[in-house]
């Protein structure tokens, strides 16, 4: 466990926060002018844990 902390905490690493309230995610979305609703929400998060299948192998 301790070693997995230690990588994670290694520069250039770390952890993303994904857990956003709806309000929140609802400010990031009004921004680009999106609904703010469930499946926009979720399409939201699947874009950040995402890639295109042309790069994937570069990723």
């Amino acid at each position: 466990l301790s070693d997995i902390a230690q990588r994670i905490v290694a520069p250039g690493k770390g952890i993303l926060a994904a857990d956003e309230s709806t309000g929140t995610m609802g400010k990031r979305l009004q921004k680009i002018n999106v609904e703010n609703n469930e499946e926009n929400r979720r399409y939201f998060r699947d874009l950040l844990f995402s890639v295109d299948p042309s790069i994937s192998n570069s990723v």
